[in-house]
């Protein structure tokens, strides 16, 4: 069991087996975080659950919602309503070197100024099975 939380510690996770883990460089990920990618991982829905705390949830597209702490701000999921799955910030897992990511999506929003040099596959959108 993977286990997680917000910077402050008012939002606790725990979540199954991983899949999709990757940098993604879009827009929205971007300026929802101020960073210039960030790393996700995904679990099955039946495969999570909040310890503690709750999530302040936050519509970031036509279809999709982000959930926040809403005491430290720290972005720690992405939900597409019609899935079954939800996203992780990787970087909010106790241990997020258990996740190293395995490719890049997005990359055509990659800004400029960000050189790859770590040999992951690259998707210009979203990854394609």
């Amino acid at each position: 069991m993977l286990m997680g939380g917000c910077f402050c510690g008012a939002v606790r996770y725990e979540a199954g087996s991983p899949y999709h883990l990757t940098n993604c460089h879009c827009t929205t990920c971007r300026r929802t975080s101020g960073a210039p990618f960030v790393t996700w991982f995904s679990v099955r829905r039946a495969e999570f659950q909040l310890v503690q705390g709750a999530l302040v949830r936050f519509r970031s597209s036509a279809n999709g919602v982000r959930g926040f702490c809403g005491r430290c701000g720290s972005h720690v999921t992405f939900e597409f309503e019609d899935a079954d799955e939800i996203d992780f910030t990787t970087c909010t897992l106790d241990e997020p070197e258990r996740l190293p990511p395995e490719d890049h999506t997005w990359a055509r929003s990659r800004l400029p100024w960000i050189r790859l040099a770590d040999g992951l596959p690259e998707h210009r959108e979203v990854r394609r099975p």
